[in-house]
């Protein structure tokens, strides 16, 4: 028998039953996903909704990365229902954001590098951002100065140090995405690097690193000789 409603299954087998006898941890990713949709659509069951979604983006990590227009061109998802699913991906980027303000970025690179690329390694435009330290290499800020093509004029000393003062920060690491995933640094990296390493030395606020990054790689100038 072909199943179209949640109704129809077993018991056990219906996501919120499962959520509540079980436990949400035992859940696959689409019956989490079934959980937030809540209900069908005549045709499609939460189910059915969920796992055409999660076929589309190829996973939970490119449903993460879909906009709101993206979304609403799957049968069952409404600009609300859209809204819903970017609100849950939102929230859990801000509790990856706040737990990366107490690691240490130079004693645990891995964990900044994981937020790092959940945060821009997959975007298709460039992003820089530049992330503002204490004395103990705690994170203080991080601010998206930049987006689009990247090139020397764009990237100005004058906004990335700005931040810097008003945060009293002592260090300032910047990144940005390649979206090709080539991390090979282009020459205008290479230049915005340079002025912005000048003009740290010259204000007293060291930059600590530039670090290009994809979804699950980067690239460190200072790990390759580039800011000696």
């Amino acid at each position: 028998m072909y199943i179209t409603t949640v109704r129809e299954m077993p018991c056990e087998e219906r996501p919120r039953e499962k959520a509540l006898q079980q436990g949400i941890e035992h859940c696959s990713n689409k019956e989490i996903l079934a959980l937030i949709l809540r209900s069908g659509v005549p045709g499609s069951s939460s189910l059915m909704i969920a796992e055409e979604l999660l076929h589309r983006s190829q996973g939970v990590a490119g449903l993460s990365r879909l906009t709101l227009k993206e979304l609403m061109q799957i049968k069952g998802i409404s600009q609300v229902r859209g809204l819903e699913i970017l609100a849950c991906f939102e929230l859990a980027r801000r509790i990856s954001e706040e737990r990366t303000r107490d690691i240490d970025v130079v004693s645990n690179p891995e964990a900044l590098m994981n937020w790092l690329g959940r945060e821009i390694g997959g975007k298709q435009q460039e992003h820089f951002l530049a992330i503002y330290l204490d004395a103990k290499n705690h994170i203080l800020e991080h601010r998206l100065l930049f987006k689009g093509t990247l090139d020397a004029s764009i990237v100005h000393p004058r906004e990335v140090f700005k931040e810097a003062l008003l945060a009293s920060a002592c260090r300032i690491l910047v990144v940005h995405n390649h979206p090709s995933q080539d991390l090979t640094p282009s020459m205008a990296d290479r230049i915005i690097t340079q002025r912005l390493k000048e003009t740290g030395e010259l204000i007293g606020i060291e930059l600590l690193d530039h670090l290009i990054v994809s979804a699950t790689q980067y690239f460190s100038f200072r790990a390759h000789g580039l800011l000696d």
